[in-house]
């Protein structure tokens, strides 16, 4: 099935959502898998399987049971927990059911105070908000195999440079606090590790490399992005990843929001003045990744460069200058994607 056709799926279910008449609740961990079935509003019935294909046919099958059920009208809901939903969602996908995967803390603060904490009640508590919050079903459409190859590929990428970290830098630390001896072998130890490592770095580039140049959506995703200043190929990779070639998001703005790059008022009445923030909920690597890609502009003569003297110069706050860099860089992304041309960089030197 093409992206066209899930769209429209998608778009021809949210026109249809009072059509569901079963929801369904799951709690989903390693070993387990718990089933809340609610019917307008009430949970009904709980099931548990192990977290196996055989398993969920079990469960489906003693679904399929219950009066007026059907597959087409009921919706799956579950909190995102990586993966460990992977057999759920193969075999809900293969048996044409709509999904609801949502970020398990929008579930809990939903819900206000609560008590008591099973895999049980947690199905329950899914199955509850899914029928309450119907109206704002957002029905998942699996991405493309290349995606989940390249999402795979950076996981393992970030793991190796994490370890690489961790073993280098308290050798430079050690240096001038540890006997020479000791610091001679230290280095000669930890050398070998670090290169393969390294050269393990070096191979999952280049076959995230040619994943992108061997799909030419990606491709021309992959260079689009990078035509904006202060972005490299790492950072074009994780935009593409997060925003599933950008289906994901509808908006500049609403991937800012995602990333923690959009400050939030903090006021009420007449005694509350406290200072913007952003959301504590954002995706903190993706905030990261873009202000590496705002420093490097800084750091680049042209016009973001300008910008970011221009303001501190009028007395800006530094981070909410960069903040704000961090911001333009979001929406030139998203403007070069949606018009399908490169970024151009017409630069005048405001002291020219």
């Amino acid at each position: 099935m093409g992206s066209k056709s899930l769209t429209e799926s998608v778009s021809n279910f949210k026109t249809k959502i009072m059509e569901f008449k079963h929801y369904i609740g799951i709690d989903v961990s390693k070993k387990t898998l718990d089933f809340a079935l609610c019917i307008e509003g009430k949970v009904v019935q709980q099931y548990q399987s192990e977290n196996s294909k055989k398993g969920i046919a079990k469960i489906i099958k003693q679904l399929r049971t219950e009066p007026s059920f059907q597959i087409k009208t009921t919706l799956f809901c579950m909190e995102h927990t990586g993966i460990y939903n992977n057999h759920l969602i193969n075999y809900l996908l293969s048996c044409k059911a709509p999904i609801w995967i949502e970020n398990a803390l929008q579930i809990k603060q939903s819900q206000g105070m609560t008590r008591g904490k099973t895999d049980q009640i947690d199905a329950k508590r899914i199955a509850e908000y899914a029928f309450l919050f119907r109206s704002k079903i957002q029905l998942y459409v699996p991405p493309r195999k290349e995606i989940m190859q390249l999402k795979a590929l950076l996981a393992m990428r970030n793991r190796i440079v994490s370890s690489i970290k961790e073993l280098a830098v308290p050798i430079a630390e050690n240096k001038g606090f540890v006997s020479q001896e000791i610091k001679v072998m230290e280095e000669k130890l930890m050398k070998a590790t670090i290169a393969r490592l390294e050269k393990t770095q070096l191979d999952i580039e280049k076959q995230i490399n040619k994943i992108i140049l061997e799909d030419k959506s990606l491709k021309n995703q992959f260079n689009l992005i990078q035509s904006v200043k202060g972005v490299g190929p790492i950072i074009a990779v994780n935009m593409i990843i997060a925003t599933d070639e950008f289906k994901r998001f509808e908006s500049a703005s609403q991937f800012a929001c995602y990333s923690g790059v959009v400050p939030f008022d903090h006021s009420s009445g007449t005694s509350i003045r406290g200072k913007s923030k952003v959301s504590h909920l954002a995706n903190k690597s993706m905030k990261t990744l873009l202000h590496l890609a705002a420093m490097s502009a800084v750091h680049a003569k042209g016009e973001l460069q300008d910008y970011y003297n221009r303001k501190l110069q009028e007395g800006k706050n530094k981070m909410s200058v960069i903040n704000a860099i961090r911001n333009k860089i979001i929406h030139r992304i998203f403007a070069v994607v949606k018009r399908n041309s490169p970024y151009l960089n017409i630069y005048q030197n405001s002291l020219a």
